[in-house]
C-alpha cells in the first residue's frame, strides 16, 4: 500500500515522504491516526504544502541547533495561567501552552513534540522546562507561571 506521511513516523519517514507499508498497517494504524493518507496522484500535490511546513520547524544540522539553542536559554519565557488559592492551577501547563508562550517571548516556532516538561506543571513560579533540538542538542528553557 503506498501513503503519504502526513507526519513524522518514527522508523518509517518524515511527513511529505511517500511509503509503501504492508496493506493492515496502512489501513489499521497510520490512517485513523491521521499520520498519512492513502497516496493518489492529487494527493501528491500535497506533498509540496507539507514539505514546506516541515521545512520552517527543522532544524538543519547540529550548528544550527546550538544556535537554537543559545537564543532559547537567554529568553525569559513567562505565561499566564488561572490558579487559584495557594498557586495551585486550574488544570496543568501543556506542550502547546509552553510552545506559544515561547514563540509570544519572541523565540522561534517549536514542534510541541519536541518539548519535554518536568512532569505535570500545576502550580504557579519558575520551572525549567527542555527541548529536544536535534539528538545531540537539548536546550533548557526557564519558564515562570504566573497566577492571571
Amino acid at each position: 500500500m503506498k501513503l503519504i506521511l502526513t507526519r513524522e513516523v518514527s522508523g518509517l519517514g518524515l511527513a511529505g515522504d511517500i511509503v509503501e507499508v504492508a496493506d493492515g498497517y496502512g489501513r489499521n494504524f497510520l490512517v485513523p491516526r491521521g499520520a498519512a493518507i492513502m497516496w493518489s496522484s492529487g494527493a501528491e500535490k500535497q506533498i509540496v504544502q507539507i514539505k514546506r511546513a516541515r521545512d520552517t520547524r527543522e532544524i538543519r544540522d547540529r550548528g544550527h541547533a546550538q544556535e537554537i539553542k543559545t537564543d532559547l536559554e537567554k529568553l525569559s519565557v513567562s505565561l499566564v495561567a488561572h490558579a487559584g488559592n495557594g498557586g495551585k492551577l486550574f488544570g496543568s501547563v501543556t506542550t502547546a501552552d509552553v510552545a506559544a508562550a515561547v514563540k509570544k517571548a519572541g523565540g522561534p516556532l517549536l514542534d510541541k513534540k519536541r518539548i519535554n516538561l518536568p512532569g505535570h506543571i500545576k502550580t504557579v513560579g519558575s520551572h525549567v522546562v527542555t527541548v529536544d533540538l536535534h539528538p545531540d542538542v537539548v536546550a533548557s528553557v526557564p519558564l515562570n507561571v504566573t497566577a492571571g
